[in-house]
């Protein structure tokens, strides 16, 4: 695969319409959930866009994905219909999960996304049971595995890091780095900040980039994912960005200030990237506008089609909890 970005108009309007889907989508999750239509946990990715977009591009569909539970951007991404992952977080049978996974666990056969995990640093050592499989059949498939830095004092990280490293597993670790894990500042925690570092332990090639700029995301897991595929052995990939809402809906965010949220808004991946296409006529005047009224469109049309589904029947309760047959 050529590592190289192609910014023609085409690919640029994708990515900006990408990112416009998963910021629309949470400001409607944000309303139903106020409404007390989706309820529990929910974790929000706004800001973080520009990292599951981009790294997104450079994958295959044969290629697999291990998600966090700030999932929504992730699936929305890999291209997990709106209406159905809308449907699960409404606990609707209609939903990907048929409601039983809800916000945090996401789940799509057939488009290899392996779902999130409440536990932080879960994913991980699935992600590498998943590449395995691939590695021994050959498959030539990649398995990125994306968790946030809170993950990296994890034994689970380090053990799925060294068994990578050992077997030379064709698995891309994708950081994303809020700075924040659920409420602590990453300088309070780590006493090495650059948490690309950690991989040099392991001897795996990584790499840092500005995760608030979706070309520069998707240059790195192009050149990533190229040297997996070349059979380089893992590769790692540190995604420094920034989430502007809290933790989760419950959280009172007092550990930052408004003065320092505010500091990163220009910074906002959706603002930047529209800003610079804007300035490199890249998209005509009135075509980011005519985006956000596609986007706008599908939204509602999916909001539509997720209320209009039903909960799962009681009698139904039992079922998947044990395997009846096994998948071929």
């Amino acid at each position: 695969m050529n590592p190289k970005v192609r910014l023609d108009h085409a690919h640029v309007r994708h990515l900006l319409r990408e990112m416009l889907r998963i910021r629309q989508f949470e400001a409607k999750c944000v309303e139903l959930y106020q409404a007390q239509k989706i309820l529990g946990f929910l974790h929000l990715y706004d800001g973080e866009e520009a990292v599951s977009v981009g790294v997104m591009q450079a994958l295959e569909p044969t290629d697999a994905v291990v998600a966090t539970y700030r999932e929504h951007g992730q699936a929305l991404a890999r291209g997990v219909p709106m209406a159905a992952l809308l449907a699960e977080m409404l606990g609707f049978q209609q939903g990907s999960c048929r409601g039983r996974g809800g916000s945090m666990h996401i789940f799509d056969r057939a488009r290899r996304f392996h779902g999130g995990n409440a536990i932080v640093g879960g994913g991980l050592p699935l992600a590498a049971g998943v590449a395995l499989a691939d590695q021994m059949q050959a498959s030539g498939a990649v398995t990125a595995c994306f968790f946030g830095e809170g993950a990296v004092d994890e034994g689970a990280f380090h053990e799925t890091m060294n068994l990578a490293a050992l077997w030379r597993l064709p698995l891309l670790f994708v950081c994303e780095n809020n700075r924040y894990s659920m409420g602590m500042a990453l300088e309070r925690a780590e006493s090495e900040i650059d948490i690309a570092r950690k991989a040099a332990a392991y001897r795996m090639a990584a790499s840092a980039v500005d995760g608030m700029d979706v070309v520069a995301v998707e240059a790195a897991a192009r050149t990533a994912t190229a040297a997996i595929r070349a059979g380089d052995g893992p590769q790692f990939l540190e995604c420094r960005t920034y989430r502007f809402r809290a933790h989760s809906m419950f959280d009172p965010q007092q550990y930052r200030s408004r003065e320092e949220i505010d500091a990163w808004r220009p910074r906002d991946p959706i603002h930047r990237f529209q800003t610079w296409l804007e300035e490199s006529h890249l998209l005509s005047a009135g075509e980011p506008e005519a985006v956000a009224a596609e986007v706008a469109a599908e939204l509602a049309a999916a909001v539509i089609a997720a209320e209009a589904g039903t909960p799962e029947p009681v009698a139904e309760l039992a079922r998947f909890v044990t395997m009846t047959e096994i998948p071929q």
